[in-house]
């Protein structure tokens, strides 16, 4: 493999598997860093991937936040989700944060849960708050699009996020993930994407308490059933309580009528389990993939059709 030894250009191996696998012959080219910020005593590990393009550019470009799930990892979560490759075609920067390694495996304190970040009361929403200051003063992030999606752990803390974090989030995307019910709502509007699977038996869409579950994971408050999380942001963003349903062989989508500048759409897949759609490679506890349905593909493109209007912006 032939790296490039610039201040500005630097080709990971993940990378090269990406273009290899995806994009054979592209020039795929992409700064990378794996960069640390201390946050209430705690060392916070973080990825950034920029596309050279961007450095060398004057334009602001958006932000992709993306979050593992419980016991996930950074590394991990780029190479499930191929957000990297995506970035780099899409001229976004995309930015991998760790959860918290108290004594176990990394997780995000998502309010009830998971694991040692929820019985720590890790403050993951002033991390992630403190972290998006450090990123816009040293890439070139234009703070109107920024943007947090997450599976599993980190598809509830993308929730948490839009709601304690709404004045700088213009959009989230939780792919299976779940609210509890008790969420206040936004100070803010923030469109939101959801994806579940129906045959998941780790958050079930149906809501309650899964069949197993450990209070080691969570304090043992009842998931709402998975349409609540799209009812819960159709409400905070002031959207058509009677959404459009569009049931098909395969997926059952919701979209909501909401005032411009605000969207939301859930997605529903009949035949998938607890796993991110479309995922390049998985956990052994990933179950029932639904190949079909590129997920990546789909939260960008929701994404970039939403902006917020900051109160400094022209």
């Amino acid at each position: 493999m032939k790296t490039a030894r610039t201040a500005f250009v630097c080709l990971l191996i993940t990378a090269c598997l990406y273009q290899s696998s995806w994009a054979a012959g592209a020039n795929f080219s992409v700064w990378a860093e794996r960069r640390t910020i201390v946050h209430n005593g705690l060392e916070r590990i973080y990825e950034v991937r920029v596309p050279t393009g961007a450095l060398r550019s004057e334009a602001r470009v958006p932000l992709v936040l993306v979050l593992h799930g419980r016991g996930g990892s950074s590394r991990d979560t780029e190479k499930i989700t191929g957000f990297t490759f995506l970035a780099v075609s899409e001229h976004f920067i995309v930015v991998y944060p760790e959860g918290a390694r108290l004594k176990g495996p990394l997780t995000w304190n998502a309010g009830h849960c998971c694991g040692d970040a929820m019985r720590g009361d890790v403050d993951d929403v002033g991390f992630i708050d403190a972290l998006l200051d450090r990123l816009i003063e040293d890439y070139p992030i234009d703070p109107g699009r920024v943007y947090v999606t997450g599976m599993s752990n980190g598809a509830m803390m993308a929730h948490r996020l839009g709601i304690d974090l709404s004045h700088r989030i213009a959009a989230i995307a939780p792919v299976i993930g779940a609210i509890f019910g008790d969420e206040k709502p936004p100070s803010h509007p923030v469109s939101a994407l959801i994806i579940n699977g129906m045959q998941d038996n780790i958050i079930p869409y149906a809501g309650g308490i899964p069949a197993g579950a450990s209070l080691s994971a969570w304090d043992g408050t009842p998931f709402a059933p998975g349409s609540k999380q799209a009812s819960f942001w159709a409400a905070a963003n002031e959207c058509d309580g009677n959404p459009d349903l569009l049931s098909g062989a395969d997926t059952i989508v919701t979209r909501y009528r909401c005032p411009d500048g605000r969207r939301v759409l859930s997605y529903l897949i009949r035949n998938m389990g607890h796993t991110w759609p479309g995922a390049k490679t998985g956990k052994f506890w990933a179950d029932r993939r639904e190949p079909s349905f590129y997920t990546t593909e789909v939260i960008w493109a929701f994404f970039k059709t939403n902006a917020k209007k900051l109160p400094s912006s022209p």
